[in-house]
């Protein structure tokens, strides 16, 4: 047994590392610069009890993106300088988001030992690659990532660090075989566990889906499917769970290759990056992908924890996407066979959930972004199934949003759905005519989401603070709107939003500048803390028509007034210098 010894290096606060909603993200090159990573790492160890570092289990892996390998040798070295006792990676370094939640929740080592807490390396939807974004989180015993109150503590300590301990002399592992490697140090033995990136995760999916029923709705000849992992972390599940147990075929899988730099491309699933899922789906405006789009299409980010919902020639929005599978999810997913205890959604998601709660009675939530606080309710068993508006999905069965659970429950819908046509000849039941249906008996939200991306960071405080001003005078802001469009409805209430967490009792505060119109329209502001250089701004507009006879619309043309009225009360031009925003959704 290969044994180390622990020595202390010095070093010094290095501006910047302050986590956002899901860790730190910069630039690769950012990462690189001696003692960066080391530092946020220690600050992470130091801000944690005793029982969860000395002793403990930590799981660390991610999406595979550039410099994912060299950082967790680093990681490695330092854990077993402070002591912990066993570290478990997913071979090759990949483990989606959702996977190392349920891998801290469910996971038992051979000597009875469970994760206290892990280490992700990701960027989510970010690019990968030498000149592009690399990421870091830790996530807590629970599966979810680390509350405002560790994150805080993190964040405090890189601004006071002076030196941090690692195993220099420790042998790189090799991440690459499944095995355990054991190592003896001054506090005793310390293993490094590889093992398989999908074992537990397929387990724990196929004990909330009916596996045999998905499987029979991608045999029918007239059902055709489509799975874009856009060449991150999901590739690593696609092909074990599409492919080896439901018997899709292997030409339904594109980008299922994980690369670390996601292929050059960008790996987040709307309509804008997923362009040859998109065109594939009969979805694009330029690129004619040839034949008959499948009558399913779906995608997964970078770590795999956000979908995008496709039909054929038919996009499914995210709000929409999540409010279907709350009012589906008792019949057709066996999980939720005893009922949903809540639902809940983030403030800037569509109100499509709020209808479908109260139609059902069922507890509804309102928070803010961040998957933290889904978490909150979970763990309190208040919440069964949670949305956002980013393309972020899941339910309480881990504490991360989760892209293939997600893909699983719109085919396990369509699957229930479809019953009397997989037994005879009777028409199928498309993803359009689930979203129709839901609309005739819901109503449709009309919702757009515009991103402005790499804004100047003061010009966006800037832009934001005039939101606010505005708001002290309601008669003034329905003056500028009626010289806009004089259609529009008048404001009702403007405010910034705030949490008060039913669990905890913490308070969040400017959580997103909200405008809410008399008519149950929305225009909601945000800046986004997920970037990694300058500032997001997103802008989202809502639109709700109950009256059957106007749910057909194209949303843009319905919301084209609210818009007008979002720009130009903004002044989003005159303070971004944009004539249009990077990505609409």
């Amino acid at each position: 047994m290969v044994s180390f010894k622990v020595s202390l290096v010095s070093t010094s606060p290095i501006d910047g590392q302050k986590p956002g909603t899901s860790g730190l993200r910069k630039k690769v090159k950012v990462f690189k610069q001696p003692n960066y990573l080391e530092n946020f790492v220690q600050a992470t160890f130091n801000a944690l009890t005793t029982e969860k570092v000395k002793g403990a289990t930590l799981v660390v892996s991610g999406d595979g993106r550039y410099y994912s390998e060299q950082a967790i040798q680093i990681i490695v070295k330092m854990a077993a300088a402070n002591g912990v006792r066993r570290v478990w990676v997913g071979q090759n370094s990949l483990l989606s988001t959702p996977a190392v939640s349920a891998i801290i929740r469910e996971r038992v080592g051979a000597d009875g030992s469970k994760a206290t807490g892990a280490f992700i390396l990701t960027a989510s939807h970010n690019p990968g690659g030498p000149t592009e974004d690399f990421g870091i989180k830790y996530n807590m015993e629970t599966g979810g990532p680390a509350p405002e109150s560790i994150t805080d503590k993190i964040y405090e300590n890189t601004k006071t660090i002076k030196e941090y301990p690692i195993a220099e002399d420790l042998p790189r592992v090799d991440i690459s075989t499944i095995g355990i490697t054991s190592f003896e140090g001054p506090e005793g033995k310390f293993d490094v566990e590889v093992f398989d990136s999908a074992d537990d995760y397929v387990k724990l999916m196929k004990s909330i889906f009916d596996f045999e029923s998905i499987k029979k709705l991608l045999s029918y000849p007239k059902f055709t499917f489509c799975y874009d992992a856009l060449h991150g972390v999901a590739g690593a599940y696609a092909h074990r769970i599409f492919v080896e147990e439901l018997g899709a075929p292997e030409s339904s899988l594109l980008n299922c290759v994980p690369k670390e730099d996601f292929g050059g491309g960008h790996p987040d699933p709307n309509l804008t990056y997923a362009k040859e899922l998109v065109a594939r789906m009969g979805l694009s405006k330029t690129d004619d992908a040839g034949g008959e789009p499948p009558e399913f299409g779906a995608a997964a980010d970078g770590d795999a924890d956000r979908n995008m919902i496709l039909g054929k020639r038919f996009f499914v929005t995210p709000s929409d996407s999540v409010a279907i599978i709350a009012a589906n999810a008792v019949g057709a997913i066996p999980y939720f066979s005893s009922g949903l205890k809540g639902v809940a959604r983030s403030m800037p998601t569509s109100a499509a959930l709020d209808v479908v709660a109260k139609n059902l009675g069922l507890k509804f939530f309102e928070v803010p972004t961040g998957w933290k606080f889904f978490g909150n309710l979970m763990d309190a068993g208040m919440c069964s199934v949670c949305g956002e508006e980013s393309f972020g999905t899941g339910s309480d069965h881990i504490r991360e949003k989760d892209g293939i659970w997600a893909v699983l429950a719109w085919l396990s819908i369509l699957a229930h759905k479809n019953k009397e046509t997989l037994d005879g000849n009777a028409k199928l039941v498309t993803v359009e005519d689930i979203v129709r249906q839901h609309w005739a008996t819901y109503g449709r939200h009309y919702y757009t989401r515009y991103d402005y991306e790499n804004v100047d960071a003061t010009a966006a405080k800037e832009l934001m603070g005039l939101l606010v001003k505005l708001q002290s005078s309601l008669p003034e802001v329905n003056k500028i709107i009626k010289g806009i469009h004089p259609e529009v409805a008048n404001v009702a209430s403007a405010d910034e939003f705030e949490y008060k967490d039913p669990v905890d009792g913490s308070v969040s505060k400017h959580q997103g500048i909200r405008y809410l119109f008399e008519d149950g329209s929305r225009l909601v502001f945000r800046l986004s803390g997920t970037g990694s250089e300058g500032a997001t701004i997103r802008l989202y507009i809502e639109q709700y028509e109950k009256d059957a006879s106007k749910i057909g619309r194209d949303s843009q043309d319905a919301l084209g007034p609210l818009v007008d009225v979002a720009l130009k009360l903004s002044k989003m031009q005159e303070f971004t210098g944009r004539s249009s925003p990077t990505v609409i959704t």
